[in-house]
């Protein structure tokens, strides 16, 4: 997937922000770490999202300097903890 392909997520209007890196969460869901300091789930769930590159490193390597919208930064959120 490109990095345009990812950045669809979200509104349209919402600010786009590079991938810095990945964490996971609780659930071992991955979380992009946007440089925003905010963080935004990149779940593969076919059929509603298609992120194959998430389910490797060297996928979610690729993706590092790629950009998502996020949402928080649009609702004006303070960065995540």
């Amino acid at each position: 997937m490109s990095a345009a392909a990812a950045s669809r997520s979200g509104s349209d209007t919402a600010p786009l922000r590079e991938i810095v890196g990945f964490r996971q969460d609780d659930e071992g869901q991955w979380v992009a770490r946007l440089a925003c300091g905010h963080g935004q789930h990149v779940r593969h769930l076919p059929p509603w999202q298609i992120r194959t590159w998430t389910q490797s490193a060297a996928g979610r390597d690729a993706m590092l300097g790629g950009r998502l919208r996020c949402r928080k930064c649009e609702r004006g959120e303070p960065p995540d903890a």
